[in-house]
């Protein structure tokens, strides 16, 4: 019985004396999609989603290059899991940032330079754009595996969250779906393109949100320094 977890450590990173050092992430991602299959897709994601940071994208994309290329899965139900993978963590992590995550950010909010001074200025931008934070989110690395805490932290309406998040999950889940899926057909057995070429489209999707989001900011900062001039 002592031998069990190494087994299946050494099942799952796929040969027998594993260690830190040789340790390869995309190697344990195919050998967790071999031995649970979809349920490997959705709980990736879900953890991610849940604030661990994990490559739920890459598990995603690789699952659905499997679909094009091995036809051992079936792309439909990837994207499915992968969607309700997104959707209930991202409910986990909104969960424990509501219920602990302000005690949190006081203890230890200065070890990630989220400061007690600046979650009050987190909350006032959550009340007026947490909507888009959280569906927008979803598509940027960093911000997918902590918007949902951030959004139970500054106490998000949860009705509200809970749209824009299944919004983003689904629509997430199927736009790198497709991509893995069809990418997969154009470069055949070298995943290594296809996760290439998806990084390269997140940089730049993420590159046109924060800019998106500079462009808003100033327009309002315009708007809020002229209004008591115009109202003379």
């Amino acid at each position: 019985m002592r031998k069990l977890p190494f087994l299946i450590g050494a099942y799952l990173f796929g040969r027998p004396g594993m260690t830190l050092a040789s340790f390869n992430i995309l190697q344990f991602l195919q050998n967790f999609l071999h031995v649970l299959g979809y349920p490997a897709v959705a709980l990736v994601v879900m953890v991610e989603s849940a604030g661990v940071p994990v490559p739920g994208e890459t598990m995603l994309l690789l699952a659905s290059f499997y679909a094009a290329v091995y036809h051992d899965l079936s792309l439909p139900i990837v994207i499915a899991c992968a969607a309700a993978g997104a959707i209930i963590g991202d409910n986990i992590g909104y969960g424990v940032g509501r219920t602990g995550g302000k005690a949190f950010v006081h203890r230890y909010g200065r070890y990630v330079f989220l400061k007690p001074e600046r979650l009050q200025r987190s909350e006032e931008f959550f009340a007026r754009h947490g909507n888009k934070t959280v569906f927008f989110g979803r598509f940027v690395a960093v911000l997918r595996a902590f918007a949902a805490f951030l959004a139970g932290v500054n106490r998000m309406h949860w009705p509200t969250f809970l749209v824009y998040n299944a919004a983003g999950g689904i629509i997430w889940a199927t736009v790198y779906g497709l991509l893995g899926y069809y990418a997969g057909r154009v470069f055949h057995d070298n995943f290594g393109q296809v996760e290439h070429l998806a990084s390269n489209i997140s940089l730049i999707l993420g590159a046109v949100i924060v800019l998106v989001a500079i462009i808003a900011f100033l327009i309002y900062k315009k708007r809020k320094n002229n209004a008591p001039q115009s109202s003379r």
